[in-house]
């Protein structure tokens, strides 16, 4: 084993992961963060993102029970609770609810598909268009206080932190690598793992990668989103996390937890915002018309909410083809890009599966591994 550290770039969910999956096995582990985990400039933070079991593809779903597992651990380990319940409903023709229940069913999770007369029965704050997919199992992950507890833990095992510490480059030196700072600092390592999420972009080409695996590399699409919290007119009612997709816009929402005072939604445009370079650009300005959007949204659709924003925000997503992860080896550095809007479900088993590449326990997921075919990964 090297002398040097693993040393992991970004400690988000999916850094934060990671860096307690390699701590477990006793790695010498440091931590860099361009500020603080889950700070509001990436997209790990706040108290609100669903868990759920639904996806058209059961790849996914199976990874979902999977994950499951490793929450499970972590909810242990850290002696708190970071999935709450709520359920999910799917709805829409677009969004196809039959054939995510089909999905369901071949995976053994529990669900009801339901008329536009049940489900409004049951949730008379919503708006139906067609039949509804009910899963109970889901819920609101508080990713803020997961990747605290996942960083919390690998510290715990000895892995160091070092916030405030924005990477630069990173360039090989002999066997390993020198990972160095804006600032001028710098920090050797045996292998690196960049799990810098939309920040990759304008750092992939600093990291000393052979120039075939920068040509191969897939296309990232890097949004700036904007999600606003409508209050609801019955504080006392049962919201669900949902997701709709129509014809005209794709929706999804649930409860907004900690970040709006317990007291609202949260609803946003899927994929809405718009696209930008990298998390360099990412302004945090709330666009007008894209509010707009989803303010009328809620008055056709949510009758159980008010459709007057009282809080508002935006997040990056970062997408890659086929809404797709990205957790792939070149040499000694691996590049955990596992954004595309719906990674933050599936963290605790994000840091697993990078934790078995950099070991070489496996050779990973054949579909998350667009580079494997060369030479040295």
């Amino acid at each position: 084993m090297s002398a040097h550290p693993i040393v992991i770039i970004g400690a988000g969910l999916a850094g934060a992961a990671t860096a307690w999956a390699l701590a477990r096995r006793g790695r010498d582990v440091v931590l860099l963060e361009r500020s603080t985990p889950a700070n509001e400039f990436g997209s790990s933070h706040g108290s609100a993102r669903i868990f759920r079991y639904t996806y058209p593809d059961p790849f996914y779903t199976e990874l979902v029970r999977e994950a499951r597992g490793g929450w499970d651990d972590l909810e242990n380990e850290s002696a708190q609770r970071l999935i709450s319940s709520a359920g999910a409903l799917d709805f829409g023709a677009l969004r196809n609810p039959a054939g995510l229940a089909a999905v369901l069913a071949a995976n053994d999770v529990a669900h009801e598909l339901l008329s536009v007369r049940e489900a409004s029965q049951r949730w008379p704050g919503i708006s139906f268009d067609g039949p509804v997919l009910w899963h109970e199992g889901a819920g609101v992950i508080d990713a803020e206080s997961a990747v605290k507890a996942m960083v919390h833990l690998a510290v715990r095992l000895g892995a160091q932190l070092r916030h405030d510490w924005v990477a630069s480059r990173v360039s090989r030196d002999g066997d390993g690598y020198v990972v160095e700072s804006e600032s001028g600092d710098s920090v050797v390592a045996s292998q690196v793992v960049v799990a810098a999420g939309g920040w990759l972009p304008a750092l992939l080409d600093r990291l000393d990668l052979p120039a075939e695996a920068l040509d191969r590399f897939p296309p990232l699409e890097v949004r700036q989103e904007q999600a606003l919290h409508f209050p609801y007119r019955d504080p006392d009612g049962d919201w669900p996390t949902f997701i709709h997709k129509g014809a005209d816009i794709q929706v999804y929402g649930l409860p907004g937890g900690r970040d709006a005072d317990f007291r609202g939604q949260k609803v946003a445009e899927y994929n809405g915002g718009p696209v930008i370079g990298s998390a360099l650009q990412h302004d945090r300005v709330i666009d007008g018309a894209r509010r707009d959007r989803v303010v009328d949204y809620v008055a056709r659709t949510l009758p159980g909410l008010v459709p007057e924003p009282y809080a508002e925000t935006t997040c990056l997503f970062t997408n890659a083809p086929d809404d797709d992860f990205i957790i792939d080896r070149v040499e000694g550095i691996t590049i955990l890009s596992p954004c595309s809007g719906h990674g933050a479900k599936f963290a605790p088993l994000l840091g697993e599966l990078a934790a078995r590449l950099v070991t070489g326990e496996d050779a990973g997921l054949p579909r998350f591994r667009p580079l494997a075919a060369l030479a040295g990964a």
